[in-house]
């Protein structure tokens, strides 16, 4: 596109959050040279570089991680170009609003020669035929895509969308590029705290390393700790920081404590066999813009921990839910969270795997690392062989009623028992199956004479 399309380079700086937004919005960059950590980006003659002093503007993908700066950089250019600019989420938005924004934006540049930067957040959570919406604009001119993804663009954006746009990669930030930030939050008087609180070098060094590369995480860290700081009237320093990082989320994300009452309600409901509260609760959280994929996730931990083997198939069908949402997006994917939840809701439910396995994970906490029994063992040497690896293993297919009557746990763990299935869907089933091997195994003993090896 010609340069005309565009006001003057650079003119004047992207607004600001007001007063009272978190400080992580307020220290946004307002310019290019604010931007810290991707100055590969902006090299002379690269595509952002060029974009940026209104000599080019082309569709692009940015692709890193959490709070390296995507959202900015897309406001940024939508300011230097001087052009109409709309954000997307992919997880809120559908087909219909796409192409509604579509003619939107074409309608805009039949009026006014100039394109919309079309922003889409998370690009990747599109599907396939929402991705294909943006084709045509694309190539008309009537938008500049501008999609942010953390996922590798080759595998998660359309190849013929890909093709017309350039990837962009956002490295990781570093400690030093966060201490910029956290340093020039500290003494910014208009957008930052302005220097009416002091922090410690270790609380600065913390803050950065806890941030895990994430620019958003560590204002908010700062933000918090700074608070507590002021409220005693001293510098911030590691304890306020390692406080902040334990309530981060309900401090900062006003939907942080819903997320987590939503998300209780949900499995809660579905535990106590309520299909009516489990649609309502799944309902709500889509509705409040949930990731999708978190919400299956979490179906999927239900089947095993709350349905478990009372109903086998319920694993399966909500490990299909979650890729039938991988594959087909919002809306048509949430169909298969609400068939799922329905599902797990009117099971057959027991948590006795779930119990089971924690009482392992506990044994395995206080004993250590016991040896299996020598029966058990593999022998592929000789010297094993005469160590006694393997002597006297029975091969179950070999026995009646296809169990062989040897210890399987650790001598000090000898009889111990984990899971204990109920009498709950076919998990009775089970339990009537142990009990059998049980008896059978006993009347083997009490025909041999033997004592029975424990941990069977």
């Amino acid at each position: 596109m010609s340069g005309d399309l565009f006001g003057p380079p650079g003119a004047g700086a992207a607004p600001s959050p007001g007063p009272g937004a978190p400080l992580a919005d307020r220290m946004r960059p307002r310019t290019f040279d604010e931007l810290v950590g991707q100055e590969h980006l902006l090299v002379p003659g690269s595509p952002l570089a060029l974009m940026r002093d209104g000599r080019h503007l082309s569709s692009i993908v940015l692709w890193g991680p959490p709070g390296t700066g995507k959202t900015t950089i897309a406001r940024l250019l939508a300011h230097a170009a001087g052009v109409p600019f709309v954000a997307f989420s992919a997880v809120l938005s559908g087909v219909r609003e796409v192409r509604e924004t579509m003619q939107r934006a074409a309608e805009a540049r039949r009026r006014s020669g100039r394109p919309t930067i079309l922003f889409v957040d998370e690009i990747h959570r599109f599907n396939r035929a929402q991705q294909d919406a943006f084709l045509a604009h694309v190539e008309r001119g009537d938008i500049v895509l501008v999609g942010a993804t953390t996922e590798n663009p080759s595998f998660e954006v359309n190849s013929a969308l890909l093709s017309r746009a350039r990837v962009l990669v956002l490295r990781e930030l570093q400690p030093r590029h966060l201490r910029t930030l956290l340093e020039r939050a500290l003494a910014d008087p208009e957008r930052g705290l302005g220097g009416a609180v002091r922090a410690e070098p270790a609380a600065l060094d913390l803050i950065a390393a806890a941030a895990d590369g994430d620019a958003r995480r560590a204002l908010n860290t700062l933000e918090i700790a700074a608070a507590a700081a002021a409220a005693r009237g001293g510098a911030v320093g590691e304890a306020d920081v390692r406080e902040a990082l334990a309530r981060r989320h309900l401090r900062y994300d006003r939907a942080g404590e819903e997320h987590y009452n939503l998300i209780s309600a949900l499995h809660k409901s579905l535990r106590d066999s309520d299909p009516h509260a489990g649609l309502y609760w799944l309902a709500r959280m889509l509705a409040a813009g949930e990731d999708p994929l978190y919400v299956a996730r979490r179906l999927v931990r239900f089947a095993s921990e709350d349905v478990g083997n009372a109903d086998p198939r319920a694993l399966p069908l909500a490990v299909a839910a979650f890729q039938a949402y991988h594959q087909l997006g919002t809306p048509e994917g949430e169909l298969a969270l609400a068939q799922c939840c329905v599902y797990l809701a009117t099971a057959p439910k027991s948590n006795a795997v779930y119990v089971g396995f924690q009482r392992a994970v506990a044994e395995v906490e206080a004993s250590g690392s016991l040896p299996p029994p020598l029966v058990l063992r593999n022998a592929p040497t000789r010297l094993m062989k005469d160590l006694g690896y393997g002597a006297g293993y029975r091969y179950a297919h070999d026995e009646e009623g296809g169990i062989a009557d040897q210890q399987h746990l650790p001598d000090e763990l000898a009889g111990r028992r984990f899971y204990e299935p109920t009498e709950s869907g076919e998990e009775a089933a089970i339990a009537r199956r142990m009990r059998e091997w049980e008896r059978l195994l006993a009347e083997r003993r009490r025909a041999g004479g033997g004592e029975a090896p424990g941990g069977g």
